[in-house]
């Protein structure tokens, strides 16, 4: 009985003098014959007919997007926050051509090029590999019903025709593990048609405090703020800030109790914004809400005019599961200029602002800021609530 070697070396000759089709012919016997797969058989003979070097090749495709890409995607990827490819892909032109202009840039243009074709799903599977695990604590809820909820209606959605102007808002607690005693909380509004964000930090949740912060994100909104939706928490529903709505004829609607899908957009942004910038620390030090402030003025520019997001544009439920459909990932910044219902002005104040910033400078400037955070905390505030 032949063995494997041998019927291989009697097929050699005539294998590498063969036509294509005549090597298929070749090919059908010594798989039959020795139990080969086609591809083993192939190997088998260039090793046999071209030596060691032709075998120990690389198999597969060529490599196009080499380390020098890859690392120059890792750089935008910090850059944009460490957000997931299909967010960083649309905006990668953007950081390149920004970091270009202000001499950031240090790459050779041949991996510039290769960056820009790179296509979403080779982002994906890079960035996939960037990220790394990360545990994630559950905060404490702080929100409780108010006897006063029944004077603004409950409101489910849809939100599809809403225009500018119209945002859910809430409150995030900043305090570790414990509820007890004074601590700094931070108010969140998103718009529901750009998904702008606006963010200010005050000392508790008391309802004029609440004011006053929904009163500074209003002054820095580019377009008139329309209409609120907060959950049932007292801070919200209060006669201080229905009265206030109505003086500045701002529609004000809520959600029902116990359903966070109600606020889905700012509950997102709860987790995706405050608590990936400023985590589950407990912050109960008053110096801290100055401190906070100036991060989330910094923030804000950041996330609205480079780190871009994605809407839910259609749910169908398939079985015991949803089936949803999103829209191209956009920054806000983006979505504004696109909208028909923002006047032309209001644009062309927002790209003059566009055409100062640096997504690479805001980052670093927030990564210090936040730094300078956490020392006013550790030095000041009470080490047995202070740890995360």
């Amino acid at each position: 009985m032949q063995t494997i070697y041998e019927v291989f070396q009697h097929y050699l000759p005539v294998y590498l003098k063969s036509s294509k089709k005549e090597k298929q012919a070749i090919l059908d016997i010594v798989c039959s014959v020795c139990s080969l797969h086609r591809k083993a058989a192939i190997r088998k003979f260039n090793y046999l007919g071209f030596g060691e070097r032709r075998d120990i090749r690389r198999h597969g495709r060529p490599t196009v997007y080499g380390p020098l890409v890859t690392l120059a995607l890792k750089e935008i990827w910090e850059a944009s926050s460490e957000i997931c490819g299909e967010l960083l892909h649309p905006v990668i032109p953007e950081y390149v051509a920004v970091m270009k202009r202000d001499q950031q840039w240090k790459h050779s243009l041949k991996t510039e090029a290769l960056l820009l074709k790179m296509s979403e799903g080779t982002v994906k599977a890079r960035v996939g590999q960037f990220m790394k695990a990360r545990h994630r604590k559950r905060g404490i809820s702080s929100t409780s019903p108010s006897v006063l909820k029944n004077i603004i209606p409950i409101v489910t959605g849809e939100w599809n025709d809403k225009p500018p102007g119209y945002g859910q808002i809430d409150t995030v607690v900043h305090c570790g593990s414990s509820l007890l005693g004074d601590m700094v909380f931070s108010v969140n509004y998103t718009d529901i048609a750009t998904l702008w964000l606006g963010l200010s930090a005050q000392w508790n949740k008391g309802q004029l405090a609440t004011r006053e912060s929904i009163k500074s994100i209003k002054e820095r909104l580019p377009f008139k703020l329309l209409g609120l939706h907060p959950d049932t928490g007292s801070e919200f529903i209060n006669w201080h800030l229905k009265g206030w709505c109505d003086q500045q004829s701002i529609e004000m609607t809520r959600s029902r109790p116990n359903h966070k899908n109600d606020n889905a957009y700012v509950e997102q942004k709860n987790g995706h914004v405050i608590r990936r910038f400023l985590g589950y620390t407990r912050f109960d030090v008053l110096e801290t809400v100055e401190a906070i402030n100036k991060i989330y003025l910094k923030l804000e520019l950041y996330l609205n005019h480079f780190v871009p997001s994605r809407k839910c544009i259609k749910k169908v439920r398939i079985g015991s599961k949803y089936k949803r459909q999103y829209d191209k990932a956009q920054t806000p910044y983006t979505r504004i200029l696109k909208h028909k219902d923002i006047n032309d002005q209001i644009k062309k104040n927002l790209e003059q602002l566009h055409h100062t910033l640096n997504p690479l400078d805001l980052k670093n400037k927030i990564d210090k800021l936040i730094l300078e955070l956490i020392n006013i905390q550790r030095e000041n505030g009470n080490p047995g609530l202070s740890e995360e």
